[in-house]
């Protein structure tokens, strides 16, 4: 996004009291920067590329992310606006699945396991001790 761009989606978010700030990424990397209320900040296209993604962060650690908006290339500084002014940012990037049930149950066709070690006389928790102790005597 160039300098002037991002001045004019600034100020046109600012009317619709939307808290936003021009974001300086590096060198000629302009972007626009809203604070989320709850001490979040979405960083808006900063990475000089055409179409228009966000990234959510606090204290300077990523925490969500606005996947890439598809034509979102073609809009004009109106159409930038009402994107990131209508930005649901409580919402998951990727809609979230249940994770999938196996058809059979793991344990199907299997007995229980049994030890053939004895457990006579050990504790849990109190092994032989690694080979160091071993080799000093502190082991069995």
């Amino acid at each position: 996004m160039e300098e002037s761009r991002a001045n004019a989606v600034v100020a046109a978010l600012r009317a619709r009291n939307v808290m936003a700030h021009v974001h300086r990424g590096g060198v000629y990397q302009f972007g626009v920067r809203v604070v989320i209320g709850d001490g979040r900040e979405a960083i808006w296209d900063s990475d000089n590329t055409a179409s228009i993604e966000a990234q959510i962060m606090r204290d300077g650690m990523l925490v969500g992310f606005v996947p890439r908006v598809p034509g979102s290339e073609d809009l004009d500084d109106a159409g930038v606006v009402a994107l990131i002014a209508g930005t649901d940012y409580d919402a998951p990037a990727v809609p979230q699945s249940r994770p999938r049930e196996p058809t059979t149950p793991r344990s199907a066709g299997r007995s229980p396991r049994t030890s053939s070690r004895p457990t006579a006389g050990v504790r849990p928790g109190r092994g032989r001790g690694g080979a160091i102790s071993r080799f000093l005597g502190r082991g069995r």
